[in-house]
């Protein structure tokens, strides 16, 4: 007998599991609620107050840190999400869902396939209009997990519970493999004394956090370094908060009840889900939707190139890749998890909110007019993507009542 492609958590992976749903539906509000206040700040009269707040320079230029408000936005409080988000990989490969080949081989392909098609359908799109551009093809790869888990939360509560963990585990698996796309494709003019410094920072923080009774005064200061150098060298300063939270040990010592990377995550994801992600969603969601803009925005092939992405390329390539998998080995679905239950869950993989916005601003400089039109296209094949699943996993959750 084929093995099973979604099948019972291991303890770990329950306990994962049942955190973000404690916590991502609060999140996911709060990040909406930072998009809603930027696009009626940018739409109303008082839009200049919102661009001057936006480009207000604050920082020691001797430091290099002179950034505006909206870079600090991104660099800075992004990686305190990207630390959560490290954190949370290093527990699920350590005592989760992808510590096991067999059971993370099926997450870690559909995110695969859910990466390369859209990338595929976007690099279509804009090879074959007038006025393409290559450089927006890693926009539409990601999947927001704190919008994705919620509309599953609430759409979805009669689905089974393996489904919804391959949706959490899936959008882990892509998280990490955006992070990688950024470490590569985003690092300008790398500077290497600098990334070795940063590199050097966290081996010692790694050192620091495995001793017992180390104190936030030594462990904040070296996390605050580590950024800095890796600011300098020119890798995008959230990959150390990536590889900050995932030199944290994700196993319980003796005589602990939790884990070091548990405590470290019930401790920072407040931080990141109220603080972070919705400051950054207030500065990177702001555009006009004016119906010229709007217009604008549909007439550009990178535009049109990111919502075909999330909106068809997602659930296209998770869907492909799931089903290659099952007809070319001897996997099998779950015997609770119908096909039409795995389509509604993939269309909730295109809501690519948060990293997807993070790699557009990487992509494309304010000063480009592709910039706002991929933000449109974000925000409009995010909402698609969320509205339609919502649909397919209320009309599924009925089917399993």
């Amino acid at each position: 007998m084929g093995r099973i492609l979604f099948g019972r958590l291991t303890p770990g992976a329950e306990r994962n599991f049942a955190d973000d749903l404690r916590s991502e539906n609060a999140g996911a509000i709060l990040l909406l609620v930072g998009a809603v206040v930027a696009l009626v700040w940018v739409n109303s009269p008082w839009r200049d107050g919102y661009t001057a707040l936006s480009d207000a320079v604050v920082g020691p230029s001797a430091l290099g840190l002179d950034l505006s408000l909206a870079q600090w936005a991104t660099d800075g409080l992004l990686a305190i999400f990207f630390f959560v988000v490290g954190l949370e990989l290093k527990r699920e490969m350590v005592d989760g869902q992808l510590r096991r080949p067999s059971t993370a081989i099926v997450p870690i392909l559909a995110a695969v396939g859910g990466m390369a098609v859209p990338a595929g359908i976007y690099a279509l799109v804009n090879a074959t209009s007038a006025g393409g551009a290559m450089g927006g093809w890693a926009v539409p790869v990601a999947t927001d997990i704190a919008f994705a888990v919620a509309v599953l939360t609430i759409f979805g509560r009669r689905l089974p519970t393996a489904l919804r963990a391959f949706l959490l585990t899936l959008a882990v698996v892509d998280d990490l493999l955006g992070i990688v796309v950024i470490a590569i494709f985003y690092a300008d003019d790398l500077a290497f004394v600098w990334l070795g410094a940063a590199l050097a920072t966290i081996a010692v923080f790694a050192l620091c956090v495995r001793r017992r009774g180390m104190t936030a005064w030594v462990l904040v200061p070296l996390a605050i370094l580590a950024w800095g150098f890796m600011h300098a060298s020119g890798i995008h300063a959230t990959i150390a908060g990536v590889m900050l939270g995932f030199t944290v040990p994700a196993l319980a010592r003796p005589g602990e009840q939790q884990s070091l990377a548990e405590r470290f995550e019930h401790l920072w994801r407040p931080v990141s889900a109220g603080l972070a992600v919705p400051v950054f969603a207030l500065f990177a969601a702001g555009i006009s939707f004016s119906a010229a803009d709007l217009m604008r925005a549909a007439d550009d092939p990178a535009a049109q190139g990111v919502a075909l992405g999330l909106v068809i390329g997602k659930p296209v390539g998770i869907l492909l890749a799931t089903f290659l998998l099952v007809k070319l080995t001897r996997a099998n679905l779950d015997e609770s998890v119908r096909w039409p239950d795995l389509v509604a869950v993939s269309v909730v993989a295109g809501v690519g909110f948060t990293v997807s916005l993070l790699i557009g601003a990487l992509s494309f400089d304010a000063t480009s007019p592709h910039s706002d039109h991929i933000k449109a296209a974000v925000l409009v094949g995010s909402v698609a993507s969320a509205a339609l699943g919502a649909i397919l996993l209320t009309c599924r959750s009925r089917v399993h009542t």
